[in-house]
């Protein structure tokens, strides 16, 4: 018996080395080899040729070739970038969308979350099956159809004008009001169910032993409650903040011309102006400014543990 495990030890430790191996095969595959062609992409020139930029890197040209092509790569792109205001205003415009869909979906999700753990247990998959519903649907229909609501005679002000709360029908289209509708809309389950997880598989008997010594059940609440739950809560807002950064299809559908997001400017850069270098230099700098959120996340988690 024993020279049976000693014989299948090697064989089920190589097993474990191809388990842990694999996610890092497919970072490197799928993430680690595409940055590094986008960051090259980033250090080159614009060309009006096949591909767009120079220099194209050559195996065959042997070493020389190889000298010549990193001696070309440049950092004049990181440079232009900095000098420009429009690339800072859709960087900052990204961020303070981003931040303030986030607070908006933190305060909701809590709020939905908190109530969806507080209900009977038989209640509770049907309301996760709720939250989840609207991902059957399509992501660009169930826009479109914001489109529909938020037009001038659409549902909104239809129903507005009916209980007279307003005189004229608002304009919501267009504006900045109806991307955090947009966002919020679509975003609001990467909220609620890391929260409802967190709050979900918290031990009750706590907020007893608070309300046994004399805390009241607001004062429990922060004390007990939202403490427990804040690494669904940070996990939440990371699922949210980090993808709405770079959004695309909601700000360009439901915002004006004047709200230009960094995605909008990485789809101008790449498709209209075929400018590959700077639309590459602004995926950089963009998946650098998102590294932070993800580090301090990281650094949260491991004081956590």
């Amino acid at each position: 018996m024993t020279a049976m495990s000693r014989n299948d030890q090697p064989g089920r430790s190589a097993g474990r080395r191809l388990v842990v191996l694999v996610p890092y095969l497919w970072l490197i595959a799928f993430f680690l080899v595409p940055f590094l062609i986008v960051l090259k992409i980033s250090l080159s020139q614009t060309a009006i040729a096949q591909p767009p930029y120079t220099p194209a890197f050559d195996p065959e040209a042997g070493w020389a070739g190889i000298k010549e092509f990193f001696a070309e790569l440049s950092f004049v792109n990181y440079q232009s970038l900095a000098g420009d205001w429009l690339y800072l205003a859709s960087y900052l415009k990204s961020l303070q969308v981003a931040a303030v869909s986030t607070l908006i979906l933190g305060v909701l999700g809590y709020a939905l979350a908190y109530g969806m753990a507080r209900a009977p247990r038989r209640v509770q998959p049907v309301l996760v099956t709720l939250v989840v519903l609207p991902f059957w649907t399509s992501f660009l229909i169930r826009v479109y159809a914001w489109i529909n609501i938020l037009q001038r005679d659409g549902l909104l002000n239809q129903a507005l004008m009916a209980l007279r709360l307003v005189d004229e029908p608002p304009v919501w289209l267009a504006t900045d009001t109806a991307i955090y509708i947009g966002i919020v809309y679509s975003y609001l389950p990467f909220m609620v169910l890391p929260i409802y997880a967190a709050l979900e598989r918290m031990d009750e008997t706590l907020l007893e032993a608070a309300a046994d010594l004399g805390c009241p059940p607001g004062k429990a609440f922060w004390l007990v409650t939202v403490p427990l739950s804040l690494p669904g809560v940070i996990a939440g807002a990371l699922l949210c903040f980090i993808p709405i950064v770079g959004e695309f299809v909601i700000p360009d559908l439901l915002g004006g011309s004047e709200t230009l997001m960094i995605g909008q400017t990485l789809w101008i850069e790449f498709f209209t102006n075929r400018d590959w270098p700077i639309a590459s230099t602004v995926a950089v700098i963009l998946l650098i400014v998102l590294v932070g959120p993800i580090v301090a996340y990281r650094h949260f988690e491991a004081r956590a543990l």
